[in-house]
């Protein structure tokens, strides 16, 4: 299922089949002119891709033993079961050199910037660091990873959650939050996804997103660039933020 810009490139996801993951080119809102790519991840480690590729972006025919993706501006990153990070699209902002990335088994990439968790818990980020998003060196004993607009956020083991960036994406506000499962990285917001099902944000979109304080049994969140989804127990989606271009049209989805 998909939900966006009618007739948009990117929504263009009802052949897929035995797909066990996707994700969205994550586009800042002021630069959102329309160039967005959807990734699918198959169930035999292949990949598929649709929307905007005039960076390459959904050059990911050859890609095999494929275990996890993550989708950024102008650029798809991929990780293999041994632990190699694969990437396509645009490279001259560096964010697709992680070549010599190993032991990797987790991806995030943001709009400049891209993120590996290792297996050992530390992380690793290459591209634009304009605003510190990629100053990720001292993390220890993280268990996932998100990476945003200009801001990078992970959660450790302990269910604290870790961020580096711009302020005004909410970086210095999560550091009160505790008991956190998961994180997701907006354009200039954060969610975070407590044990008991209730969801927080932070960042300069807040007073945009506010309604997710009010949710209750969710089990998954995602932050686009000015709306948040919540995925619940009962498997219904439901949204907040800019309703533009059909992106909260999630009315009747059960998963």
């Amino acid at each position: 299922m998909a939900a966006g810009r009618p007739g948009s490139q990117e929504c263009s996801v009802e052949g897929w089949s035995g797909i066990v993951a996707v994700a969205a080119g994550n586009v800042h809102a002021a630069r959102n002119t329309g160039r967005s790519h959807t990734v699918g991840l198959c169930a035999d480690g292949t990949v598929v891709a649709t929307g905007w590729n005039g960076d390459g972006q959904c050059d990911v025919a050859g890609w095999a033993d494929v275990v996890g993706v993550a989708a950024g501006w102008r650029r798809t990153l991929g990780v293999t079961s041994d632990g190699r990070v694969l990437a396509a699209g645009r490279w001259e902002d560096r964010a697709c050199e992680v070549d010599a990335w190993r032991d990797v088994i987790a991806v995030a990439a943001g709009d400049w910037h891209s993120v590996g968790l290792r297996y050992d818990g530390t992380v690793v980020a290459v591209g634009n660091d304009t605003r510190g998003q990629c100053d990720v060196s001292g993390w220890r004993g993280v268990r996932s990873v998100s990476a945003g607009y200009l801001h990078t956020v992970a959660v450790d083991h302990q269910g604290r959650v870790l961020a580096t960036g711009d302020v005004r994406c909410g970086v210095t506000e999560v550091a009160t939050w505790r008991d956190i499962v998961e994180v997701s990285a907006g354009s200039l917001h954060v969610l975070g996804l407590d044990a008991g099902g209730r969801v927080h944000v932070a960042g300069a979109a807040r007073s945009d997103h506010a309604d997710v304080e009010r949710w209750r049994d969710v089990v998954a969140v995602a932050a686009g660039a000015e709306h948040s989804l919540g995925l619940l127990e009962d498997g219904r989606v439901v949204s907040t933020g800019s309703a533009a271009d059909g992106r909260r049209a999630t009315t009747g989805w059960t998963l």
